[in-house]
């Protein structure tokens, strides 16, 4: 990992082919490159192990495991990665290999120009792409003016969908309110209308109240939907909100939120405990601050910087 971000320090590019294999420990360094090139088979992984004849008790193993756990996936995602490849090299015992194929390498964030990965060894000619100049607010589709980003979209339908698993129907727009009924996550609701914070909602023949924080709504744009954020800090305005994104060592994006305020955000979404592995390990190391929290993101409407 030193070697990674040293390569990223002096903002060098990587390349990989498979005669030239680059497995175990190298398949880290390999992501300090700002822009990374490999062959499909070309990068390995394993699960990593200590040293033959290192001694130490269970509770000292498990709890160097855990940290080393922690630093490679805040090092992954601090280099662009998907720390999710964490998970897939786990798999394998420090005696075998896993080796990615080309569809592995685009979803794990390895490679950034899976599109220019060359199908042979390249000839003396052949000169690695330089490093892509960053593009700021654009959209995956035709931009949007500003109008367009600041519009909140009328929440029409949705899904339950909050971290206890389930939540109540209530008779009114209050937390105190009697309960209607019971609704587990992934149960499909429509969405009437709004009270404050509240969605009056018609679903398995109740009409009721639903908090804001307790829906994915279908017509917002908040990731997928058993992922979670995490949300670094939030700002009233948008220039103030991408003037952060921009100079954030951390790869970061703001949300607009439905309070109009904008969110901060780690710029990818994660599975449950890859999240909650990824806070801990950040905050430990300063990287994001005390207060940060992982969310599901319920009132996040779109990303409005930076893809």
């Amino acid at each position: 990992m030193e070697l990674g971000r040293l390569i990223r320090a002096f903002e060098l590019n990587t390349l990989q082919f498979r005669e030239l294999e680059c497995a175990s420990a190298c398949a880290l360094a390999f992501l300090g490159g700002v822009v990374r090139i490999a062959l499909p088979g070309s990068i390995g992984v394993h699960r990593a192990s200590f040293a033959d004849g290192h001694q130490m008790s269970a509770d000292d193993a498990v709890s160097s495991v855990q940290a080393m756990t922690a630093e490679v996936m805040s090092y992954m995602y601090s280099m662009g990665a998907d720390p999710g490849l964490l998970q897939l090299s786990l798999r394998y015992d420090a005696s075998d290999m896993r080796y990615l194929s080309g569809s592995e390498m685009q979803q794990f964030k390895v490679v950034t120009h899976a599109g220019d990965i060359p199908t042979e060894s390249p000839s003396p000619q052949y000169t690695p792409p330089t490093a892509p100049s960053p593009e700021v607010g654009r959209s995956p589709s035709a931009p949007a003016g500003p109008a367009d980003l600041l519009t909140i979209p009328t929440a029409r339908t949705g899904l339950v969908r909050h971290p206890k698993g389930e939540v109540p129907l209530k008779s009114n727009a209050d937390g105190k309110a009697p309960n209607l009924a019971t609704l587990h996550n992934g149960t499909a609701l429509q969405i009437l209308g709004n009270v404050e914070r509240w969605y009056r909602v018609r679903v398995r023949g109740y009409s009721g109240y639903l908090h804001h924080t307790w829906v994915y709504v279908d017509q917002f744009e908040s990731g997928p939907f058993g992922h979670r954020h995490i949300q670094v800090k939030s700002f009233a305005d948008m220039e103030t909100a991408n003037a952060y994104v921009r100079s954030s060592s951390i790869p970061v994006s703001a949300y607009l939120a439905t309070n109009g305020w904008f969110a901060i955000t780690l710029r990818d979404t994660f599975e449950p405990d890859v999240a909650r592995t990824l806070v801990k390990e950040m905050k430990a190391r300063g990287a994001i601050p005390d207060d940060s929290f992982m969310t599901f993101g319920n009132t996040y409407v779109r990303k409005v910087c930076c893809w």
